[in-house]
């Protein structure tokens, strides 16, 4: 299953990650995604995660790369729509997004990655 890297404006991706996405997907969307936001030189991503009723271990960490990657590149990453369920499992799991940012909704992620860009860009 390919997942669609949708293009908000010229420094902009926004990904929704479906209920049904594979781990063997979500490595193959990694690749895709570095690429991608290098070629156009994206400056920010928003995640959609609000489909998936299961975050495990596993896509924790793939998250956590895909925003280090992202910020080597010179962007900001921002993870939305973390179902309550979601979070409890990861901390009880021990499970961290430690390198997304985070936002209930898409709406307050773009908002949140607005900030992001505009203080990065401050700071260079």
């Amino acid at each position: 299953m390919r997942v669609p890297i949708l293009r908000l404006n010229a420094e902009v991706l926004i990904v929704a990650l479906a209920a049904d996405i594979s781990d063997e997907d979500v490595m193959d969307f990694q690749t895709e995604l570095g690429e991608r936001a290098a070629a156009m030189q994206a400056r920010g991503l928003v995640i959609d995660v609000s489909a998936l009723d299961v975050i495990d271990s596993f896509m924790a960490r793939v998250l956590n790369d895909i925003a280090r990657m992202l910020r080597l590149l010179g962007a900001e990453v921002v993870v939305c729509g973390v179902q309550p369920a979601v979070a409890m499992t990861l901390v009880e799991m021990g499970s961290k997004l430690v390198d997304v940012s985070t936002s209930f909704t898409l709406e307050g992620a773009l908002r949140r990655l607005s900030q992001r860009m505009d203080q990065a860009a401050r700071d260079a």
